[in-house]
């Protein structure tokens, strides 16, 4: 099993906070003979819609030396997680949880907008202090 990402227990309480039940910490996937495990799995009864709302989430904190090489390498995880959830469970869909300084770094920027535009994926922007969601896109 993968270690834990250095802001796991932060989304995990943000999650909490905002009103889902952490159903699976992590989420195990496996594809053929390969086992993977996206850090979390969430449930949410959608009150207006009585209907349940389940997530995967993949935290990641980019904190390596080049935060390009850290966008490329959660893009490509992000992409082969997307890929198996939609035929193993393809009523849970996948965001990639950041703080909110990754977003302004990244996604507020021409190469995150782009990304952003194209619908290549799902945010939780996060505040690591408060361990609360600031905003889900989309």
């Amino acid at each position: 099993m993968p270690a834990k990402d250095i802001y796991h227990n932060h989304v995990k309480s943000a999650l909490i906070k905002d009103g889902w039940t952490i159903t699976h910490d992590p989420l195990a996937m496996k594809w053929g003979t390969k086992d993977m495990y996206a850090d979390l799995g969430a449930e949410k009864i959608l009150a207006a819609e009585k209907k349940e709302q389940k997530i995967a989430v993949e935290v990641k904190s980019f904190v390596g030396v080049s935060i390009i090489k850290d966008l490329r390498d959660a893009l490509g995880q992000y992409v082969l997680y997307h890929d198996i959830l939609k035929r193993t469970e393809p009523d849970r869909i996948l965001y990639l949880a950041i703080r909110q300084a990754v977003f302004l770094d990244i996604f507020e920027e021409p190469v995150g907008q782009l990304l952003l535009e194209n619908q290549r994926v799902r945010l939780i922007v996060f505040n690591h202090r408060t361990e609360e969601v600031i905003k889900w896109i989309p």
